[in-house]
């Protein structure tokens, strides 16, 4: 089975990626002779995962997806059944153990060609079908946030961040690992304009979930980093202006509260600066360091002042 170039070039992420890739066309033929599948067109990639289009022994179009084992990954397909379809794709068939999913077959049309205002309306309108009670395997919000308060907390005084805005999101942080409201709902974590494919069941629904047990208000902040380069782009527009609509079109879409969607936009981006600064020496990223750190802090700015 032939796998995209661009994603055999991931083998340069560490042997242990590597590894995996060379592994992943026997796993992915033993998936297609098992589940009884046919080939139905070329492989896709995101980042982490390789996606085969293909039909059932009905000649149902599907896709099949088999992933990078991450912890990330590991609880997609409880998301997916407990969503049930409803505002996601549907899932047909799972073996967590090979992080492999049958899937309904979307559309490869996503969020990225409408204008972003109108694009974070329907992403907020997708929130109240995903945002049910949480199965109880998932893990907690609140433990990963107490986490990253601390990883936070412990930041040299010289890091290259505004040291008030650490202290700010540790404050919120330590707030946040403490109320009851930060757990119990199930969160996509990762709802941006990429993971939300039209379909034909409904006009839009999203994928690739990254789930928690966690608070609605958490699922902004993509929707305010991603497709940057629009908001940074027109002169006289202003990154403020752009992050600012973003943010009130998808709070207003969803009902959600103000204050709470802010502080969590505030925590995130500075847990964001936070992973960048903790990155091995030598990582290579498509945005350079001091360009992400200033845009993580030009996000916090944006929302709050």
């Amino acid at each position: 089975m032939q796998l995209p170039e661009s994603f055999l070039a991931y083998a340069a992420r560490g042997p242990e990626f590597a590894a995996w890739l060379d592994r992943l066309p026997a796993l992915l033929r033993g998936l297609v002779e098992e589940w009884e599948l046919s080939v139905d067109g070329e492989a896709t990639h995101g980042f982490c995962a390789v996606v085969v289009p293909v039909r059932t022994t009905s000649g149902r179009p599907a896709a099949l997806k088999v992933g990078w084992p991450h912890w990330e990954a590991e609880h997609e397909h409880l998301a997916l059944q407990h969503w049930h379809g409803r505002g996601a794709v549907q899932l047909l068939r799972a073996d967590p153990h090979r992080f492999a999913l049958l899937l309904e077959r979307l559309h490869r049309e996503d969020l990225g060609e409408l204008w972003d205002v109108e694009a974070c309306e329907i992403v907020g309108g997708l929130y109240a079908g995903l945002h049910v009670p949480a199965p109880p395997q998932l893990v907690t919000l609140s433990s990963c946030v107490r986490r990253w308060s601390d990883e936070l907390a412990g930041l040299p005084r010289d890091a290259p961040l505004p040291r008030r805005l650490v202290e700010q999101a540790v404050s919120l942080g330590r707030r946040f690992a403490a109320d009851e409201d930060t757990d119990g709902r199930l969160v996509h974590t990762d709802l941006h304009y990429a993971n939300v494919l039209a379909g034909d069941r409904e006009p839009w629904l999203a994928i690739d979930p990254k789930p928690l047990s966690g608070d609605p208000h958490y699922e902004v902040a993509p929707l305010l980093w991603n497709r940057w380069d629009e908001l940074a782009a027109p002169p006289g527009q202003g990154i403020r202006r752009g992050v600012r609509a973003r943010f009130h079109a998808v709070v207003d879409a969803a009902g959600l509260d103000e204050d709470r969607a802010r502080d969590w936009v505030i925590l995130r981006m500075l847990v964001n600066a936070l992973w960048r600064l903790q990155d091995p020496p030598g990582t290579r990223r498509q945005t350079p360091d001091d360009e992400y750190l200033t845009r993580c802090v030009a996000i916090v700015k944006s929302v709050q002042d």
